[in-house]
């Protein structure tokens, strides 16, 4: 058990113990699929544990210029690189950092391909299969009039020198959302297949969720692997490295009360440290909380920042809560720290990681010169 008061707060605290956890899964599905698993750095970047994600699985994907120099400078190898547009001034450092680069459209393989290929980056093209599971158009990738990905229709031929096909149409997915996936993906680009290298199927598998079930995500890899034997197939999931593997800690600096509105007034920001929270929209999991029923009042949260919709609600605690109490937001690793923002300046999280044997070590603290340094 945590004693969660002991941690510097505000703070996302991350279990060494859960990662590991999941990582294990990860690399057993690898291994018994004869697929390369690699993380994907937008869900969580956060570098310092990235030695012990080198035990299980051996590469990590970029969409951006810095996330290539981190996975080339911090994981030690080369990226699998994916960005909706790449421009003049950085594709020739950025193909310095990658192994694998994916285009999004036909027009930006015509523009860089060339230079990809003079530097033996092997090059692929993102397809859009016209079949995503996601409901939230804001993460729906096959959407109507998506930017991502080239169609059925403008795919009339496989390009020269391109090696492999990318599809990303997933979110938090289960394994059957990924079967219907490649239906549609053979269904219009299955006679490209045979003529690759590799296929990349992006990411949004959820397989370190409790209710995933890996057999049958090995069955579908493994016949996909039967039909076409020739392809390296390749999974970068965001979420499943660290899922349910930490915490966000805050603490409660004020309580306002407006009519029947009480707010519990916190030392972190929604709209700051957990945007996903107001943009999706999602309500997190709160230890010793739980969800209103009906005819109960509840405690709303409020963030630190000026933002009049910095709040979120509501619930009700085992305690009534009071100025100094603990607040404990679950499953606050994957795409928290790398969404953050210093609007307003507002005091950012550390960063700590509580270590196999029970110690905490605090990796990284913000201050003044962080925001600072952000402008001129």
């Amino acid at each position: 058990m945590i004693d969660f008061s002991t941690v510097p707060s505000p703070c996302f605290l991350l279990d060494e113990e859960l990662l590991r956890r999941n990582l294990e899964v990860i690399a057993g599905v690898a291994r018994k699929a004869g697929v390369e698993i690699v993380a994907a750095l937008k869900a969580n970047a956060t570098w310092r544990i990235f030695p012990i994600m080198r035990e299980y699985v051996r590469s990590a994907t970029a969409s951006s210029l810095a996330e290539a120099r981190l996975v080339f400078e911090e994981f030690g190898s080369l990226a699998h690189t994916y960005a909706p547009v790449y421009t003049d001034k950085e594709i020739d450092e950025l193909l310095g950092y990658s192994s694998h680069i994916t285009f999004n459209s036909l027009s930006q393989y015509e523009r860089f391909g060339a230079q990809a290929r003079e530097k033996m980056v092997s090059c692929g093209l993102r397809i859009n299969p016209g079949y995503s599971p996601v409901k939230t158009a804001l993460y729906n990738p096959c959407c109507e009039g998506s930017r991502l990905g080239v169609t059925p229709q403008q795919l009339t031929g496989l390009p020269e020198g391109i090696e492999g096909l990318h599809f990303h149409t997933l979110c938090e997915s289960f394994s059957g959302d990924l079967r219907r996936t490649l239906e549609a993906v053979e269904h219009h680009f299955g006679p490209y297949l045979p003529q690759l290298k590799w296929i990349n199927m992006g990411g949004g598998h959820l397989i370190t969720h409790r209710e995933y079930d890996c057999d049958e995500l090995v069955r579908i890899l493994l016949d996909f692997r039967e039909r076409y034997p020739d392809l390296t197939v390749i999974l970068e999931p965001g979420s499943a490295f660290t899922w349910q593997t930490g915490w966000l800690v805050a603490t409660v600096e004020d309580i306002v009360r407006n009519g029947d509105t009480r707010t519990l007034m916190l030392n972190i920001s929604f709209s700051c440290h957990l945007p996903d929270c107001l943009e999706m929209p999602y309500k997190p999991a709160i230890l010793g909380a739980r969800d209103p029923e009906a005819g109960e009042q509840g405690w709303r949260l409020g963030g630190n920042s000026c933002l009049a919709g910095d709040t979120l609600g509501d619930w009700v605690f085992k305690q009534e809560p009071a100025i100094g109490d603990t607040i404990v937001f679950e499953d606050m690793i994957h795409y928290t720290m790398v969404k953050t923002t210093m609007f307003n300046g507002v005091s950012h999280p550390s960063i700590a990681l509580r270590e196999c044997g029970g110690k905490i070590r605090v990796l990284r603290e913000f201050g003044y010169k962080d925001y600072k340094n952000r402008m001129c």
